[in-house]
């Protein structure tokens, strides 16, 4: 008998065909796997669609589109023993990325029908569900900058020129940070909290390495001086997640905690999980374990051969003698 599966699919995400990669979807899962398929609308969210879903008692939903939409999703699912399946069609695909789920549909279709499954660290935001990280000041305004007609024409490079244009309007702002046991208050121009944060997200990865599974919220502050510093701190950072290694910069701090409560002053525009939600303060908490999420049973391989694609290739086998 097939398991059976709540499909919560949206049309508008990414730059690919939606039709195609339905079809490509349901012809990878519904040979072993019962679809229930819904379409989010301008009307319908998400969110609405999964509350519905556990609400009609399903044992798994699975979640197509961009990182908004997974994460929309995962938030009727949180605090639930419902497994949860992502197969990411984004523009930064952060979602996947952060989780080690692999982004494309083929992979992602295959960790589903893996099974295999693991329970990590959620967050509420001011009572949001967040699964990746809450983005204070600059990485809130890039992102705003970075619009749907923007990430259709130019992809992940949609952000890149956002950042590069909000640098022109780099600001400081006063920032008290209140943990379980301290007050915090510095200036600067990014705040990040992060339970769970690709590479690709800089501002994040102040801890480097950060755990998606360890009941502890990161959180990255970074107050360059002026725009040239901002350049070498973003850098610096990148360097950071490339390497696993934490910072070691005057103008970039991190500390971790079980919870955060953030103001700012003047208030700051807040990106949640890559949709703007609004402005300061925020109160952030974790919740440890709190989503069952299909994931790879076993690390992909690096592939250590690629010839494939060369112009003029020909490729001769050796005979080979034994001695």
């Amino acid at each position: 008998m097939n398991r059976s599966a709540c499909l919560i699919f949206n049309p508008v995400a990414g730059q690919g065909d939606p039709d195609i990669e339905l079809a490509e979807i349901r012809a990878i899962l519904e040979p072993d796997i019962d679809l229930d398929i819904h379409l989010t609308t301008q009307e319908i969210d998400a969110d609405q669609l999964a509350y519905a879903a556990v609400e009609r008692g399903v044992d798994t939903i699975i979640a197509s589109g961009g990182d908004g939409t997974l994460s929309a999703a995962a938030a009727a699912l949180v605090g639930t023993d419902i497994s949860f399946g992502i197969i990411s069609r984004g523009t930064a695909n952060a979602f996947a990325t952060a989780l080690g789920i692999p982004d494309t549909i083929a992979g992602a279709c295959e960790t589903i029908l893996q099974g295999g499954t693991r329970h990590v660290d959620v967050a509420y935001c001011n009572d949001r569900p967040m699964v990746l990280l809450a983005g204070i000041g600059f990485e809130a305004e890039t992102v705003e900058l970075a619009d749907r007609d923007a990430k259709n024409r130019f992809g992940m490079m949609a952000y890149v020129f956002a950042g590069i244009q909000q640098l022109r309007n780099l600001r400081k702002f006063d920032v008290e940070i209140e943990t379980e046991d301290r007050i915090i208050k510095t200036s600067a121009c990014a705040v990040t909290v992060a339970n769970a944060a690709p590479p690709t997200s800089v501002l994040a990865q102040g801890p480097a390495g950060l755990v998606y599974d360890d009941g502890l919220l990161d959180l990255t502050i970074v107050a360059p001086a002026n725009k040239a510093g901002a350049i070498a701190a973003t850098f610096h950072l990148f360097q950071t997640a490339s390497t696993g290694n934490a910072v070691e910069r005057d103008d970039i701090g991190f500390l971790r905690a079980k919870q955060f409560k953030i103001t700012t002053e003047p208030p700051q525009k807040v990106v949640l999980d890559g949709e703007i939600v609004g402005t300061t303060p925020v109160e952030i908490k974790c919740i440890p374990g709190g989503l069952k999420i299909f994931v790879p049973l076993v690390e992909e391989v690096e592939p250590t051969e690629k010839l494939e694609g060369l112009p003029n290739l020909t490729i001769e086998m050796k005979d080979t003698v034994e001695e």
